[in-house]
């Protein structure tokens, strides 16, 4: 009975399971016929078949999918269902394609792709704003499958969430891995500065929308001035020389190219208002047309204003803000955009407090309220002796022609200006605060030649300084594709007019000097920039792409320096202390040119469709500044050449579907700037007070950098970045005296000089965070530690040390996601500097022989050789992070969504 009862149970458990199997099998085919596919061949503009080009199904809920083109450029995605994708196609050196695609129940779709060749600045967003990972995705900062060097994309959504209001290019950046930059007085209240690799600014690249932008007697930036944080919509931050078509005057240090907001079909009207610590105020509108003229153009019109009595005492700043942009697709081969902003800047400040005021006054010391002392004596330290006027302006029109069957011409025209009028007290550094220690009492004078009471000869307290110039140039790009790549050629020219000057003022009139003696300096220079390039960039074979051109970047100046009393002094006027400015015509001119071959390769591997190996060598240069022709009389007799850097550099992208990351080692090789030496006046030789330069130690940069995502979720993620490297000057043996031919000694005896660290190029960074992003709501929290760096005093190497700090942030938004018309509504929460810390991040030591213990002057305790401990003294110029800082903001919009 038991066998029996086993063999009915054995026959039923075999019937079921062969019903399962059938039932699963007709499910399986009923679900097949309910699918299709979406096919297609991907070409260039002449006809030729692309492989390894990345082709992306992407539907409105769920998961992308992903392939790369096949051999013969085809590409098979089986088993779509039914609905809605965006099908979207990318390859290096072509513009980014994406088509919309609805898919019926088992259709089947053959889409056949033409790709067109990209302008440089488009290449650089063909993946930066489409992933295909969720990681990357949410990843606020990330690198590029395709990039052939160490890249860093800041994406729209962390510049629009993760950063506060009233942002800056420069706070903007420090989401990249290794950057440093801090504020003392807030962020966005003065002018902030960019730090990594060991490469200061002035030893890098800004672009805005493909246009290089820097000072004009030297390559450095203004983070408040140019172009404002809202005229950014994102970030390519390239840590290299780039190829040859990357244009600048100092591409050796790396390129950071931002780009203004991409145009939106939808129309929409939006008002934000700002407020926070330390009165902060803000409003900023724009309007954004949508499509118009049959959907063929955009118009966008941004304004912005902001006042802030800053963190530090007495330092308030105000600026208005205006931007515009205009695009117009005439057709599929002509396109024309054109983009203008404007910035008119007010602010009070200049110098930087010393160790004494921030101990007696608190560390948010900068200026006093009070225009007199108790004494009845002019205050030093009040804070309308030091004002900024600052108008900056930036306009570009870009134009782009496809000639057809591969041929396309990319033209920029542009044109932007910069003046900076300051009046401010010269020095600061004393008040009447004492105790046990510092016993001294000392009150600047304030005053000039105007004044009644002035003591006769006596320099005038305050400078009036001006730096103003004006800019134009062109970028004109012709490109050509291939079956084998894309080959581009093309030029960059730049003509700027620059005026300077500084000169001793009375800062309770602001009337200057009529004296020669009291011009510290003022010139007037013509500079050219011309860099022609070629390079070709080969997609022949298989997932590789290898990028090789060489560039000439050529560089004149054309100086006419003016008679002054410090810089080259009085020339063939009288040297007498009564001998007027106005009585002076004499000048002296120079014209000198500059040039360098500058040579690059790049290639990148696709490993997969996740992941990708890359290699690069690069040289970049820098021309020497106008400085070089400030010695006595003007007579330089050699100036030096351009500073040349050599950068090698590989690493490796991988973005799986929950993990992103990128990895890279570089090792640059930089011939630094040049020290000079005068001949001395007492020789009574020919060339007796000629000046001449010298280079000072070859430095060595080599680290590793990382950064990366780790999605959880569709909303959860965490960030990590970090660097680890060194940056130092070569061991210099020494150099016995050069002579001429006549025996006249022009460079001095060189002593030896011994490894040290570059100035504030940190050992180490270290960034972390968290993001969570679901129905509008967006959180972050961010936090990066800068490592321990160095300071130098002159020409002496590591010898300030400076102990490493935190920076740490929080943001708190919720958008309006709805689909009515209050879309684009928002409130956000920002506090930056979340833990207060106060940590001195710079130190301009006075090194004067005086302590911490004893305002004596002792000669030992001053530095005079790199290596050598520094004794920090209560007359050092500090600079502390800014205090925690926090902002409301409230925004509303009003959008039309198309039926």
């Amino acid at each position: 009975m038991i066998c029996r009862f086993q063999v009915r149970w054995q026959l039923a458990a075999s019937m079921i399971l062969c019903l399962l199997i059938i039932n699963s099998g007709i499910i399986g085919l009923h679900a097949q016929g309910n699918t299709g596919s979406i096919h297609g061949t991907v070409t260039d503009q002449a006809g030729h078949s692309l492989q390894g080009v990345n082709v992306a199904v992407i539907p409105q809920s769920g998961e992308k999918r992903q392939m790369l083109s096949a051999a013969d450029g085809k590409f098979d995605f089986t088993g779509v269902p039914a609905g809605s994708y965006t099908l979207e196609i990318s390859a290096p050196g072509f513009n980014r394609v994406q088509l919309p695609v609805s898919m019926a129940t088992g259709a089947n779709q053959t889409i056949p792709v033409a790709l067109k060749v990209a302008s440089v600045s488009e290449e650089v967003v063909v993946e930066a704003e489409a992933d295909n990972s969720i990681a990357s995705e949410l990843a606020p900062v990330k690198s590029l499958l395709d990039a052939a060097s160490a890249r860093t994309e800041i994406s729209s959504n962390y510049v629009a969430e993760y950063t506060t209001p009233v942002t800056d290019m420069a706070d903007i950046v420090q989401a990249a891995p290794g950057t440093v930059s801090f504020n003392s007085n807030g962020i966005g209240n003065g002018d902030a500065k960019i730090y990594y690799r060991g490469f200061v600014d002035g030893n890098y690249t800004t672009t805005w929308d493909g246009i290089p932008f820097q000072d004009s007697n030297d390559p450095t930036h203004h983070s408040w001035a140019y172009v404002p944080a809202a005229a950014i919509g994102h970030v390519d931050f390239d840590r290299s020389p780039g190829t040859a078509s990357d244009i600048g005057t100092a591409n050796f240090g790396g390129s950071i190219h931002f780009f203004s907001p991409a145009p939106s079909n939808e129309a929409h009207v939006r008002t934000e208002v700002t407020y926070g610590s330390w009165n902060t105020f803000q409003i900023l509108g724009d309007i954004t047309s949508g499509a118009f003229l049959h959907d063929k153009a955009h118009l966008w019109i941004n304004g912005d204003y902001q006042s802030s009595d800053g963190y530090q005492t007495f330092a308030p700043k105000q600026n208005v803000a205006a931007t515009a942009k205009f695009d117009y697709k005439f057709n599929d081969r002509n396109y024309l955009s054109v983009i203008a902003t404007n910035i008119i800047l007010d602010a009070f400040t200049n110098n930087d407090p010393t160790r004494r005021q921030l101990l007696h006054h608190g560390d948010n010391y900068l200026y006093d309220g009070t225009p007199l002392n108790p004494n009845g004596a002019p205050d030093p330290q009040y804070w309308r002796y030091s004002v900024y006027h600052v108008p900056s302006f930036f306009d570009i029109i870009t134009f782009n022609h496809d000639f057809g069957k591969g041929w396309k011409l990319d033209t920029k025209s542009y044109a932007y200006g910069y003046s900076n009028h300051q009046h401010y007290q010269n020095k600061t550094d004393q008040d009447l605060v004492t105790d046990s220690i510092l016993t001294a009492t000392k009150t600047e004078l304030v005053g000039g030649t105007d004044q009644s009471t002035w003591v006769a000869g006596a320099t005038p307290t305050g400078i009036d300084k001006l730096n103003q110039y004006g800019r134009g140039g062109e970028i004109a790009a012709l490109s050509y594709a291939t079956r084998w790549g894309v080959f581009r050629t093309g030029s960059w020219y730049e003509l700027t007019n620059t005026l300077r000057y500084q000169i001793y003022s009375d800062p309770l009139t602001w009337v200057d000097s009529p004296y020669l003696q009291d011009i510290k300096f003022h010139e007037h220079f013509y500079t050219h920039a011309v860099q022609p390039y070629a390079e070709f960039q080969f997609v022949a074979i298989p997932n590789l792409t290898v990028t090789a051109g060489i560039k000439d970047a050529w560089f004149r100046m054309n100086l006419t320096q003016y008679a002054d009393g410090h810089t080259i002094f009085q020339l063939s006027c009288p040297t007498t202390a009564s001998t007027l400015a106005s009585a002076c015509s004499a000048t002296t001119q120079h014209a000198q040119d500059y040039n360098a071959i500058l040579p690059s390769v790049q290639a990148n591997y696709r490993l997969n469709s996740s992941a990708s190996v890359f290699g690069q060598y690069g040289r970049g240069s820098i021309a020497p500044v106008s400085a070089v022709f400030d010695s006595l009389g003007a007579q330089t007799a050699v100036t030096p050449p351009p500073s040349i850097a050599d950068t090698f550099q590989g690493g490796t992208v991988v973005k799986l579907n929950r993990v992103a990351f990128d990895a890279d080692v570089y090792h640059i090789h930089y011939t630094n700037t040049y020290s000079t030496y005068t001949v001395p006046t007492s020789c009574g030789c020919a060339n007796a007070g000629f000046t001449y330069n010298y280079a000072n130690p070859n430095s060595n940069t080599i680290g590793v950098e990382a950064e990366g995502n780790v999605a959880v979720n569709h909303n959860l993620s965490f960030n990590a970045n970090g660097t680890f490297g060194s940056a130092k000057y070569e061991t210099f043996p020494g150099a016995a005296a050069v002579l001429n031919s006549n025996g006249v000694q022009i460079t001095p005896a060189l002593p030896a000089t011994p490894t040290a660290w570059v100035a504030l190029a940190a050992h180490d960074t270290e960034s972390m965070g968290t993001t969570y992003q679901q129905n509008g709501l967006d959180f972050g929290i961010f936090g990066k530690r800068v490592g321990s760096r160095w300071g130098d005093i002159s020409n002496f190497h590591q010898v300030i040390p400076l102990e490493p700090f935190w920076m740490s942030n929080m943001f708190l938004n919720y958008n309006v996601h709805s689909h009515n018309m209050f879309d684009g509504s928002k409130i956000k929460l920002s506090i930056n500097n979340m833990f207060d810390d106060h940590s001195i991040v710079s130190n301009s030591a006075a090194n004067d022989g005086t302590s911490l213990t004893s305002t004596t002057v002792v000669a030992s305790q001053k530095v005079t050789a790199s290596l050598q401990p520094y004794t920090p003294s209560w007359n050092d110029s500090i600079k502390k992070q800014a205090g925690r800082s926090i902002m409301i903001s409230v925004q509303l919009g009003l959008t039309r969504h198309e039926r």
